[in-house]
Parts: C-alpha cells; structure tokens; sequence
C-alpha cells in the first residue's frame, strides 16, 4: 500500500479510498498511484484521499454512473489519454458495457467536438484490444 512520505499511519480517508481505488481500477490504478509516490507522494496521497476517498465514496451515484462521467469528462477535456485509458478500464471493471463507452464517447462529439471524440475512440479500441 503506498502511504505518504511522512512516519505516520494512513488516514481513515486514505484507506477508504485506496480500498475504493483498488476495487474501481485494479492494479492499473494501484500503478499510478505508486509510481506517482516516488516522485510526489503528496500527490500521490491526495489523489487517494479525494478522488476515492472523498468523492467517489458519496452516495447519490453508483460506481457505473461515475465512471460514465468521468470518461465523458476525460474525453472532454481532450488531452488526458493516460487518465481516460485507465477509467475507460474502470468502467468495465463496474459494470459498463463496451457499447456504453462507445456511445458516452460518441455523445461527447456534440460537447467537446469530433476530434476529442475521434481521439478519445482510439484509446477505447486501445482498452477494448487489450
């Protein structure tokens, strides 16, 4: 488990959210997580903390219905390829269907335009060969 770069034991909101990072992304989020730790694991640790622990542990909205969200908004903004590959994986991990992915990516083109969509469909076809 990464912890931060301080002597002291892991938050209540760091475990709730490392439990929900590993249970949302795998093993593929449990690398970013550690890599990111050996260069800031402040970051690191936030990133566990809010994201996971925090936010994705709300409730209102399933584990599915926020990972739709999040790779609609990562197909958005157009420029976090890593990042969407990583929850375009998630969102399989909670349920989505490929179709469903397609058609979020698809929906994006009338918000965020054709080549963030375009863009977006080759890291899906990414995901889904792998």
């Amino acid at each position: 488990m990464v912890t931060s770069n301080l002597q002291t034991p892991p938050s209540e909101r760091f475990q709730r959210g490392w439990e929900q990072l590993k249970a949302i992304d795998g093993e593929a989020g449990e690398q970013v997580v550690e890599s990111l730790n050996k260069i800031a694991p402040d970051l690191a640790r936030y990133v566990v903390e809010f994201p996971f622990g925090d936010i994705y542990t709300r409730p209102g909205l399933d584990l599915k219905s926020r990972e739709i969200a999040t790779v609609a908004a990562l197909t958005a903004l157009g420029n976090a390829r890593p990042q969407l590959k990583v929850h375009i994986q998630a969102a399989l991990n909670v349920g989505c269907s490929r179709e469903e992915i397609v058609e979020v990516v698809m929906q994006m083109a009338v918000y965020a335009g054709f080549p963030a969509a375009l863009n977006s469909m080759a890291v899906v076809k990414e995901v889904f060969e792998s």
